[in-house]
């Protein structure tokens, strides 16, 4: 596991010891970042269920200006801490423990997230729900996005409240869609 572009390419980051952490391959995460387009860099990054922080950290490389990383497990931040400081990213990281049930009230009114990074273990009612809470709490900038990593086999609905679907990829049995609040009419690529 490395980051794969940007200021600290090339950089191996630590990863668990145990398989409870699932890390995102290389091919998925270029796929992510591709999707995003412009969107990163300059922007404020919620990594949400960000295991060693490596799609956080991939987003500092590649130009965001502050990333968000969030988790339930103490094991996982402790890694993403110790891969932050590893990419001297400190200054542009926070650190949340908890759930997202609790971890999202907390950013409600403070700074607007651009890119919201979602990769829940793969039980699909983690999707909707955290999608419909980011919505209710408006922690989502205007022209942001969420960017989903998810199996394959369990594609994500077409709209979840004010939020519709507009680009969809699959890489062997995981599935990235990019879910956008308000998007242009169109449809999904």
């Amino acid at each position: 596991m490395r980051v794969i572009a940007g200021a600290c390419k090339g950089r191996r980051l630590f990863s668990p010891d145990n398989r409870n952490i699932r890390p995102t391959s290389d091919k998925v995460k270029e796929a992510i970042f591709s999707m995003a387009g412009g969107l990163v860099p300059g922007a404020v990054v919620l990594d949400l269920f960000a295991g060693t922080g490596s799609l956080g950290l991939e987003a500092l490389s590649r130009g965001a200006e502050h990333c968000i990383f969030c988790d339930y497990s103490a094991e996982s931040l402790a890694i993403a801490r110790k891969n932050i400081a590893y990419c001297h990213m400190e200054g542009r990281s926070t650190l949340m423990m908890g759930s997202f049930e609790k971890t999202l009230p907390r950013l409600q009114g403070k700074a607007k997230v651009d890119v919201v990074l979602l990769d829940p273990p793969y039980r699909n009612e983690f999707y909707v729900k955290c999608i419909l809470l980011l919505e209710e709490l408006g922690i989502l900038a205007d022209g942001g996005a969420v960017i989903a990593e998810h199996d394959a086999k369990m594609p994500l609905p077409c709209v979840i409240g004010g939020f519709a679907k507009t680009k969809e990829k699959k890489y062997g049995g995981i599935g990235v869609t990019f879910f956008e609040k308000n998007p242009p009419e169109g449809g999904v690529s």
